[in-house]
């Protein structure tokens, strides 16, 4: 089976990260809440948009090394190509910072899955099999080019994409739950909530429908 998988949020996991650098910065207090939405509408709220934008491309391109993987993602990796599964990554980021230094956040991202084991390793991908698309029509074209039978995505509208829709099986990565009301068991999209339940989905028979 060849599988495709997203990065951002869904290898990537970005929980407080972007509260630390933007401490570390000056750019907000440390009782500003963690989650990025709040380190946004805390700026947001002072008419500093401009800085959020150059907060991610400092996250993106120059802090990737406070940045984790999801837990149990590398052990699903492991099973999947275990398994015989050809799994490819497939993402869509700009190639540049908008704002900001000009990092390269293709090589920012490719430097952070070497790092942690994900790529260059005897269990882990090959550098051949990851893509950096510069959008989400161009991730969804690449996807269905590479033939990929089964993709995860943590957005549902890149999950809703007919190239993916139509010819994929779509699987929604929400270890928040923030889709349950519109994902949930009789919801549109399959959706799990921790990596093994979704390498238990995918290593059954048959689909699993709803949240695990």
């Amino acid at each position: 089976m060849r599988i495709g998988i997203d990065f951002d949020n869904t290898i990537a996991c970005y929980d407080g990260v972007f509260h630390a650098a933007a401490v570390e910065r000056g750019m907000i207090p440390a009782t500003v809440a963690t989650d990025r939405q709040s380190v946004r509408d805390f700026l947001r709220a002072q008419g500093r948009d401009p800085d959020f934008t150059v907060l991610q491309g400092y996250v993106y391109g120059a802090r990737m090394d406070l940045v984790t993987l999801y837990p149990g993602f590398i052990e699903t990796l492991r099973d999947f190509l275990a398994a015989g599964h050809t799994v490819y990554l497939v993402s869509h980021k700009t190639k540049v910072a908008i704002a900001g230094p000009p990092y390269d956040l293709h090589e920012a991202a490719r430097e952070f899955l070497t790092t942690r084991g994900v790529v260059g390793v005897r269990r882990g991908l090959r550098p051949e099999n990851v893509f950096f698309e510069l959008t989400m029509a161009d991730k969804a074209a690449r996807a269905l080019k590479l033939g990929c039978e089964v993709f995860i995505d943590d957005l549902p509208e890149i999950l809703e994409l007919p190239a993916i829709r139509q010819n994929m099986r779509p699987i929604l990565f929400d270890p928040g739950g923030h889709f349950a009301a519109r994902h949930g068991t009789e919801g549109t999209l399959e959706r799990y909530t921790t990596w093994p339940a979704i390498g238990a989905a995918i290593g059954s028979e048959a689909p699993i429908r709803g949240q695990a």
